[in-house]
């Protein structure tokens, strides 16, 4: 497994605070996932800002529980347990 330095969520700060912050909010901890992204705080806002867009607004042709079942098979198929 690959080891990737990560801000920590004792020294976040900008918009790697205000995300680490939302996704707390969201899941109640914070994902490995939204770690990934510290280093980069500009991709890190974006990519959250597509998944919100794809994944959670509303209209879709997709219920929300479609999308995420698409999300889960295409992650198995990838090898990727996120």
């Amino acid at each position: 497994m690959a080891w990737i330095q990560t801000v920590d969520e004792a020294e976040a700060t900008g918009i790697v605070k205000e995300e680490y912050d939302a996704a707390i909010a969201r899941a109640e901890h914070l994902p490995n996932i939204v770690k990934l992204f510290s280093v980069r705080p500009k991709s890190m806002r974006a990519f959250f800002g597509l998944y919100k867009v794809v994944m959670r607004d509303e209209p879709s042709p997709l219920s929300r529980a479609q999308r995420e079942i698409i999300a889960t098979v295409v992650s198995q198929v990838n090898k990727c347990h996120y």
